[in-house]
């Protein structure tokens, strides 16, 4: 061997050492990360004295019920892991007496020895694949170097039960979530090649999966097969922000996500998750499912996953910080927009002062979460065109036990002695004509109702502007001699309630009636306006419930719950015929602006509202939004016609009598192309789009192409 070979041999071999400790090197700065994370939150050591203090001799705690392992017993026994892994971040803290000591090693061995010999196996899945595998794996992490080998040992089947061939590990947010817990036991456990793997696969849930489980191509999530929407839950603290997790803990190692899935990332937060939250600061009422049965704080989001965002790339990282500064409480205006999310069914509108929302459903969709595990046990009818309003985040803030689940804002619904049975809360949809038209700003949407539960009719529509939006409902039938109510608004009393009745306007006192020409309502600082006096009724008084009402876990508390409420409705009667409504809702008004004006004159004016066509026009921002529920025509001004050749939504801007924007949807998702004729002379083409003049009749045919496939339901906006 000459001496030239061996100087390769001892380069490459030298080659082989540093690439080994790069790779051990990066396995390690992965893990101590992971255990950075669980010790960032300082421990109280008065805290652990008192988990201490509540430990049997057998290692059990006192105040844990640990023989009810049924789904609505709400597993009780987490308490107990979670105690062991609060303990075992003392003993790692260099702040805590306990730091290092022998006697709360001893007692953290002693609480695991119980939880392994007894090995509780709840009735959920959820909790024998992922609440307990998460928390002995944190455990395993922060102390599972100094325990009994043998006992560690005997803790990795019950971990292992987060795997990839479990139950639970279906595509959406579960999967990712099990991902996690086992990527951190291998980490444990020191098996990089199958950490790799692991990492791997979390990097491929982050894509589209439009029509089955996962985020969809409008940016909304479906968690299940039902494609109820569910993505501010399952979407964002599982899969969203798991991804976002191990994108910090992989970043500038050899397991770091690709910029792509990165971005893909930043994009779903700001498309979607942050559009279906309170200015992107609060949860949003109306996207909640079985959820909204559960107690809840009124606060600020955190701002954790966007900062590991900031950290992964620059991407749209103006909007990313801006969505900081909100949250952080800094004085900057939010955004406005009008977005429908087509595969979901829900449409948002957001002003910087306010913040609305319709969610509905078609043939396409269900309804509703099914009340798994005992909650959200009332909420048939949620989905049946809601409407909240908020303009500071807290309007309904845990209005839930005392709420009549038969009077949703926005829907229209049979007042039925009781609602039945929760096992048939979810239900398919009965139209397919369920969308909206919008160009990012503003937006109209048209329901074409049929109820599962009771086969009322209706066909309900809202037209949204900067200052106001219109709230339409014509065709309204049922055969159930039982009154049908449509509720404009339930929520919690805050202040007066003033109205102008007869000309006069008046406070009103407690109670629950029915009012008569009546003009406008006011509440805090919303004001209701009716176009014409109509007989409405209002209900202002404290409302009686028990959480324990809606929420049949056997945790939940029973004890009477009092709130203030505010609720107004209108009866259209028993068995109505053709019944309809109309009225416009002015957010962040003063009564005094409201004394001043009326429907007519806030330069609104309602065009139709019948069974075949709804459409108002704003006249100061020369904005049409036109529903053909069948082929027609109208008139939106005195020189301008709309005909529709086929059912859709059409939205108009007009400066100085001409068109100048037109945005048009299929709601239905049955036609390729959209055909429009208009007054006027317009000749152009364009990408998917062409305008045909007739000079003998003085107008044109316009063509416009719909969006197919994954994009069926939306909204295609062209320039005249």
């Amino acid at each position: 061997m000459n001496l030239i070979t061996k100087i390769l041999i001892i380069m490459l071999l030298s080659c082989a050492v540093i690439a080994a400790d790069a790779a051990q090197d990066d396995f390690e700065i992965v893990k101590d990360r992971v255990v950075a994370e669980l010790m960032k939150y300082p421990v109280e050591d008065g805290r652990v004295k008192a988990i201490i203090g509540k430990m049997n001799k057998d290692g059990s705690f006192r105040g844990i019920n640990y023989a009810d392992l049924s789904r609505i017993g709400g597993f009780p026994q987490e308490e107990h892991t979670s105690n062991l892994v609060y303990l075992a971040r003392a003993y790692k803290s260099k702040n805590s007496k306990f730091y290092n000591t022998g006697s709360l090693r001893e007692v953290i061995t002693l609480g695991y020895q119980y939880w392994i010999d007894n090995d509780f196996f709840g009735d959920n899945w959820h909790n024998n694949q992922i609440t307990t595998p998460g928390n002995l794996v944190d455990l395993m992490l922060l102390i599972g170097d100094e325990l009994p080998e043998a006992l560690v040992r005997k803790g990795q089947p019950i971990i292992g039960r987060a795997s990839m061939n479990a139950s639970g590990a279906r595509p959406s947010g579960d999967k990712i979530v099990i991902a996690g817990i086992l990527a951190k036991n291998l980490l444990f456990i020191g098996d990089r090649e199958q950490f790799a793997k692991i990492i791997e696969l979390i990097e491929g849930e982050l894509k589209f999966s439009t029509g089955s489980r996962g985020m969809q191509h409008d940016f909304s999530f479906h968690h299940r097969t039902d494609r109820v929407n569910n993505t501010t839950s399952y979407g964002y603290t599982k899969y969203a922000n798991t991804f976002g997790e191990w994108s910090c803990y992989v970043a500038k190692t050899k397991y770091a996500f690709s910029i792509e899935k990165i971005n893909l990332l930043v994009d779903y937060y700001l498309n979607g998750i942050f559009k279906q939250q309170v200015y992107a600061i609060y949860p949003d009422v109306s996207v909640k499912n079985r959820s909204i049965s559960r107690r809840a704080l009124f606060q600020p989001r955190p701002t954790l996953e966007i900062e590991r965002l900031i950290q992964s790339t620059d991407y749209r990282k103006d909007e990313l910080e801006k969505v900081i500064q909100l949250r952080n409480g800094r004085s900057i205006p939010p955004e406005s927009f009008a977005k429908f999310f087509w595969q979901s069914e829900h449409f948002v509108f957001q002003r910087p002062n306010f913040y609305t929302t319709v969610r509905m459903y078609s043939t396409r969709n269900r309804n509703m979460e099914m009340p798994y595990n005992g909650e959200g046990t009332v909420t048939h009818h949620r989905a049946d065109g809601s409407n909240y309003l908020m303009l500071k985040g807290d309007e309904y803030q845990d209005i839930w036990p005392v709420c009549n689940w038969q009077k949703i804002p926005g829907t229209t619904v049979v007042q039925k002695p009781r609602l039945y049975p929760p096992d048939e809360i979810q239900k398919e949809g009965l139209t397919d004509f369920v969308g909206a038209v919008t160009d990012g700003l503003y937006g109209a949407v048209a329901f074409d109702f049929i109820s599962p539960h009771d086969f009322v009719k209706a066909k309900k529509a809202w037209f949204f502007f900067d200052h106001e939006y219109v709230c339409l409902g014509a065709g309204i039938s049922s055969e159930r001699n039982m009154p049908v109510a449509t509720t404009i608004n339930q929520v919690l009393l805050k202040g007066d309630v003033t109205i102008s009745q007869d000309d006069n306007v008046a406070v009103l006192t407690e109670g629950d009636r029915q009012l008569k020409n009546v003009k406008w309502v006011h509440q805090d600082k919303v004001g209701y306006l009716f176009p014409q006096p109509v007989s409405v009724n209002v209900l202002n008084q404290t409302q009686q419930g028990r959480w324990s009402d809606i929420n049949y876990q056997k945790i939940v508390s029973k004890e009477i719950v009092n709130k203030k409420v505010f609720m107004m409705w209108f009866d259209h009667g028993d068995k109505p015929i053709n019944a309809s409504y109309c009225y416009i809702v002015v957010p962040d008004v003063a009564v005094s602006e409201l004394s001043e004006t009326s429907g007519s004159n806030r330069d609104i004016e309602i065009l139709k509202n019948d069974p075949q066509m709804q459409a108002v026009r704003h006249t100061k921002l020369g904005i049409s939004q036109l529903i053909f529920y069948k082929a027609g025509q109208i008139d939106i001004t005195s020189g301008m016609k709309i005909k529709m050749a086929d059912p859709g939504v059409v939205m108009v801007k007009m400066k100085d009598d001409r068109i100048k924007e037109l945005s048009v949807s299929d709601p239905s998702r049955k036609l390729s192309k959209v055909e429009i004729t208009v007054s006027g002379i317009y000749s152009l083409s364009g990408d998917g789009y062409s305008a045909v003049p007739n000079k003998t009749m003085n107008n044109s045919l316009i063509t416009v192409n719909l969006p197919q496939g994954v994009f069926q339901g939306k909204s295609v906006t062209i320039q005249l």
